[in-house]
């Protein structure tokens, strides 16, 4: 089964406010897995180190899976930055992202409602400024032909979108593509009935 496309950040973005003499840094950033989450999130810790806090959300994956989701209050009161943090990450729809909010206290308590509000606010405006792109589920694809057949091929993959070719010339020749996952399936049976059954390619996971 091919995974659905879904939005992904195609930059990084900062943004900082005020909010009662406290200072909000949030960074955003692409994350396609965990490990890439959890080195962002050590970089900017790393970056604001004389920082009270540096709390943090992320999404490292697709938009719909929970092994993938992550959050940190850092010290403030449980509940009140992370979570709401990764609500509105959640909310936006976007997949792979990882969001910290760096909190340089200004001397004026918050409480717990302002906290919310606070983390979760300076999240959902950093998302304003994020360029987003969409991240294409992609399939091995592999197949054998003869030579004769090599032109039609490559006219028909011209079609569709393959991210990836390899060719390799033996006595036949072996094709290797890495492609869009929800077009492979029309452009097998593409191939299949242009070389009439002749050559045959195949997903990963047929």
């Amino acid at each position: 089964m091919v995974d659905s496309s879904y939005k992904i950040p195609s930059n990084t973005v900062s943004y900082q406010d005020i909010i009662k003499r406290s200072r909000f840094i949030a960074h955003i950033a692409h994350t396609p897995d965990v490990d890439a989450a959890r080195k962002y999130v050590s970089q900017i810790k790393e970056k604001y180190s004389d920082a009270g806090h540096n709390c943090w959300a992320y999404v490292a994956g697709k938009p719909d899976d929970s092994q993938v989701l992550g959050f940190s209050d850092d010290g403030e009161p449980n509940g009140t930055a992370g979570k709401p943090m990764l609500n509105v990450l959640m909310g936006s729809g976007l997949g792979e992202i990882t969001a910290v909010v760096t909190r340089y206290f200004g001397g004026t308590k918050l409480g717990t409602g302002g906290l919310v509000r606070a983390y979760g606010g300076t999240v959902a405006k950093a998302l304003d400024e994020l360029e987003t792109g969409e991240k294409i589920p992609e399939v091995l694809v592999t197949g054998k032909s003869e030579y004769s057949h090599q032109s039609l091929i490559e006219r028909i993959l011209k079609s569709y979108n393959i991210l990836h070719i390899n060719k390799e010339f033996t006595v036949d020749i072996h094709w290797t593509l890495i492609m869009d996952g929800r077009e492979a399936p029309r452009a097998i049976s593409e191939i299949t009935d242009m070389t009439s059954g002749r050559v045959t390619f195949k997903t990963e996971d047929d």
